[in-house]
C-alpha cells in the first residue's frame, strides 16, 4: 500500500491532469473534479478491493459507480494512473471518436467505466442493483458510489434510497460530495435541502461524516469506518465535506468553476500550485 506522501503526490498529478484535460478542449468540469480528487485516489489506491484487468461482471471484487458523471476528468485520470488504460489517452478527452467523452459512456468499452452517467440521479439505482446482485450471488464484495449534493434534487435518488434501506442492501456505501455548490449557485440558494444527514437517517441509512473531505488520511479513515458498518442491515452513506476547486486557489469557494475551462494564463497558475510528480501525459 502506498504511504501518505505517495498518495499526496498522486493527488497533485491528478489535479494537473484535470486542468490540462479541460484546458486543451476549452470545456469540461474542473470544480467538482478537483474537489473529489483525494476521494478517488483514496478509493482506487488504498481502499477498494480490485482485481487485475477489467470485466463488466465484476465478480469477487468491489465495484464503483460514478453518478455525477460530469466530473469525468478526475475519474479518467485516476483510472488511467491506476492501470486501466494508457495515461496518454487522457490527451483525447472530449475529442471526436475518443473513448473519453465529457460524460462517461460504455459503448466504446473504456476499462473502468460500468455505466453511462451523463444524466444525473441514476447512479444510486444502478449501484444498489449491483449491490443486491452481489448479495444474491453470495459475493461478499462491496459496491461504492459517488453523488453530487445538488444531484440529490433529482427525485429518482430518493426512490432508490428508500428501496436500498427497505431491502437491507447493506453492502452499499454511497458517498455524497457535500460541497454546497451546483451549476447555478449554492445548493442552499438553488433548492435548500436542509439536513442531508437527517434525510438519509429518516430513510433508514447509517450515516457518517468526513468533515475533512480534502484530507487523504481523513478520507481513508472514513471509508474504512464505512466498511466496518456494512453487513449490519443498513446501507451506509458518507457525507464528504469537500471544497469545489480544491487545490487551485482561484477556483475554490464558489460555483463559478463548476463547468468552465481555464485559459492559458489560468492553466499556468493552476499547474504552479500542483507540482508534477508522476509525469505529465
Amino acid at each position: 500500500m502506498p504511504n501518505t506522501k505517495q498518495l499526496e503526490d498522486f493527488v497533485s498529478q491528478v489535479r494537473r491532469d484535470i486542468v490540462r484535460q479541460v484546458h486543451q478542449v476549452s470545456s469540461g468540469h474542473p470544480g467538482g473534479s478537483l474537489g473529489c480528487t483525494e476521494f478517488f485516489v483514496a478509493l482506487y489506491q488504498e481502499v477498494m478491493k480490485r482485481k487485475e484487468g477489467f470485466d463488466m461482471d465484476g465478480k469477487d471484487e468491489d465495484l464503483f459507480f460514478l453518478s455525477n458523471g460530469h466530473i469525468s476528468p478526475v475519474f479518467y485520470s485516476v483510472l488511467a494512473r491506476s492501470g486501466y488504460f494508457p495515461v496518454e489517452e487522457l490527451n483525447t478527452f472530449r475529442k471526436i471518436d475518443s473513448r473519453l467523452q465529457g460524460h462517461p459512456t460504455t459503448h466504446e468499452g473504456l476499462p473502468g467505466i460500468r455505466i453511462a452517467s451523463g444524466s444525473l440521479g441514476q447512479g444510486m439505482s444502478v449501484a444498489l442493483g449491483a449491490a443486491q446482485t452481489k448479495k444474491l450471488n453470495g459475493d461478499d464484495s462491496l459496491v461504492y458510489s459517488l453523488h453530487g449534493d445538488g444531484e440529490l434534487q433529482e427525485g429518482q435518488n430518493w426512490e432508490a434510497i428508500l428501496y436500498a434501506a427497505g431491502n437491507k442492501v447493506d453492502n452499499l456505501i454511497a458517498t455524497i460530495d457535500l460541497n454546497g455548490q451546483q451549476i447555478d449557485g449554492s445548493t442552499d440558494d438553488v433548492l435548500n435541502m436542509g439536513s442531508v444527514r437527517a434525510k438519509f437517517e429518516a430513510f433508514g441509512w447509517d450515516v457518517l461524516d468526513v468533515e475533512k473531505g480534502n484530507d487523504i488520511e481523513a478520507i481513508i479513515a472514513g471509508l474504512n469506518e464505512a466498511k466496518s458498518r456494512t453487513g449490519k442491515g443498513k446501507p451506509v452513506c458518507i457525507l464528504l465535506h469537500t471544497i469545489m476547486g480544491h487545490g487551485v486557489d482561484f477556483m475554490m469557494n464558489g460555483h463559478a468553476w463548476h463547468g468552465k475551462a481555464p485559459n492559458d494564463e489560468q492553466l499556468e497558475k493552476a499547474l504552479a500550485q500542483n507540482p508534477e510528480t508522476l509525469g505529465d501525459y
